[in-house]
């Protein structure tokens, strides 16, 4: 499993080529990508700032990594998180999980991201035209979160 928490941007093909070279056993690679959207309910972003814990949010990430690993045949995991200032249409987060079978490798990935919402410790900050604002939890990710419980 490989886990980064950085500001720099990353390579989704890069990180797959990680994964699946020189790999004939993987019947599936599934990812997710997370992007900043340019617009919040009715409020036009101009940036996402994202803090979060040195050192508590890797470990929180791997908590969760390993836990997929419990629940599915995953041949490999990649879960990457940036911090910093963002710009609408940077990348924010990837998840790629490989495995011999597409179910696995899609139901980890998405497991790995209903959990990452909730129990990662990671904080948004939005500017707007208006001013900035920390970003609240939202209670559907926690619905979603308790799908998989």
């Amino acid at each position: 499993m490989r886990v980064s928490v950085q500001s720099e941007d990353f390579n989704i093909a890069n990180e797959i080529a990680l994964l699946s070279e020189n790999r004939t056993d993987l019947g599936a690679i599934a990812s997710f990508t997370g992007l900043v959207r340019d617009i919040h309910g009715d409020k036009s972003i101009k940036s996402m700032t994202l803090e979060h814990f040195p050192g508590m949010a890797e470990q929180e990430l791997e908590k969760i990594g390993h836990e997929a690993e419990k629940r599915w045949p995953i041949q490999g995991l990649t879960i990457i998180h940036r911090y910093g200032k963002l710009l609408p249409g940077d990348q924010i987060v990837l998840v790629i999980a490989t495995s011999h079978h597409r179910e696995a490798a899609f139901n980890a990935a998405q497991f790995i991201m209903d959990w990452l919402k909730t129990d990662a410790p990671f904080w948004k900050k939005e500017e707007t035209d208006e001013g900035t604002h920390w970003v609240a939890a939202k209670s559907d990710d926690d619905d979603k979160k308790a799908r998989w419980e």
